[in-house]
């Protein structure tokens, strides 16, 4: 049985899709509703361009935002099918999703689609709670569902893997441009609805250790305390076969689809970008022999509950028609 999704129960499936995670919560997708199709656009207005210069950490976002619409209209009762990157002569043109196939959600739907609005970067430190192996062996069965790999480093990897995110973010803060990026997106303005605002920066490291960003560089926030975060972080690589366009979506996707896992755990997240936004200091995280890349850190473990990140009003992402 084939029927489309009307006009507002699809809206509603484009806010859900907003909620999903983005670099410095830059937010950089718009959407476009026809008929029963939803497409899925990059906003290359709010792309980062000395962290992100080729617009692969901007995919990677849009390809968060393309899985959690694939969940929101999944809960619909609808298979969505989706086209990645459909079109050559619209290079914005991400995702075509359309929406007419019905079905029964499944329990792995269901159970993904309930904690998207509880999932969020979390900054604080966690405790020193090992996260139990069947888990671990759940969020990388998440990233293989998706085209994927999540690695568990190991005690040698996992220092290298600090080591070099401490390199990577000494060469961001001496790139002349990376203060004032990170100025843009921090800038506290009465009603922002994008960008990390002071109660999403959590604690200053106070011995300096593990290689977060640091969100209150250049507007420092005067309650912000220090505090003490794990010595042992456990850390995963999520790598993709290939370093295209399409693998960066592919990769975006994965990424949610492990966040959403690991939230429905009652697990903490951190990405960590440094060390794949500097090229020479991500090749080293590069498996020349299996071809696999990899595209983003993912600190896990367990926390107190992070602020939620503002979100852009729906009139400001979402056209009704084709362009």
């Amino acid at each position: 049985m084939t029927t489309s999704l009307d006009m507002q129960t699809l809206t509603t499936c484009v806010q859900t899709a907003a909620l999903a995670p983005s670099l410095h919560n830059s937010q950089p997708w718009r959407f476009q509703i026809d008929g029963g199709t939803v497409e899925v656009f990059a906003d290359r207005g709010r792309q980062l361009e000395v962290l992100d210069p080729s617009g692969r950490e901007l995919l990677i976002s849009v390809g968060a935002a393309v899985f959690t619409l694939r969940l929101a209209i999944g809960m619909q009762a609808r298979t969505p099918q989706v086209i990645i990157l459909p079109d050559p002569a619209r290079p914005e043109l991400v995702a075509r999703i359309r929406t007419s196939q019905v079905t029964t959600p499944s329990v792995q739907v269901r159970d993904l689609a309930a904690v998207i609005s509880s999932r969020h970067t979390n900054r604080r430190p966690f405790t020193n709670a090992v996260v139990p192996a069947d888990v671990m062996e759940q969020l990388c069965a998440a990233a293989a569902h998706e085209g994927a790999t999540l690695t568990q480093a190991g005690a040698v990897t996992r220092d290298a893997i600090v080591g070099l995110a401490q390199t990577a973010e000494a060469r961001l803060r001496a790139h002349g441009g990376y203060r004032a990026e990170l100025g843009q997106w921090t800038q506290p303005r009465p009603y922002r609805r994008d960008g990390i605002p002071p109660t999403a920066y959590g604690p200053w490291d106070a011995l300096e250790q593990l290689p977060l960003r640091d969100f209150g560089l250049v507007h420092p926030h005067p309650q912000r305390t220090a505090a003490r975060f794990e010595a042992h972080p456990t850390i995963a690589v999520l790598a993709t076969e290939g370093d295209t366009p399409a693998a960066w979506v592919r990769a975006g996707q994965a990424l949610q689809r492990v966040l959403l896992t690991a939230t429905r755990h009652h697990l903490a997240t951190t990405p960590i970008s440094q060390p794949v936004e500097i090229p020479a200091v991500r090749d080293l995280l590069t498996d020349p022999a299996t071809g696999r890349t990899a595209q983003m850190i993912i600190r896990l473990g367990y926390a107190a509950p992070a602020a939620a990140t503002p979100r852009r009003p729906l009139t400001d992402i979402l056209e009704n028609g084709r362009a």
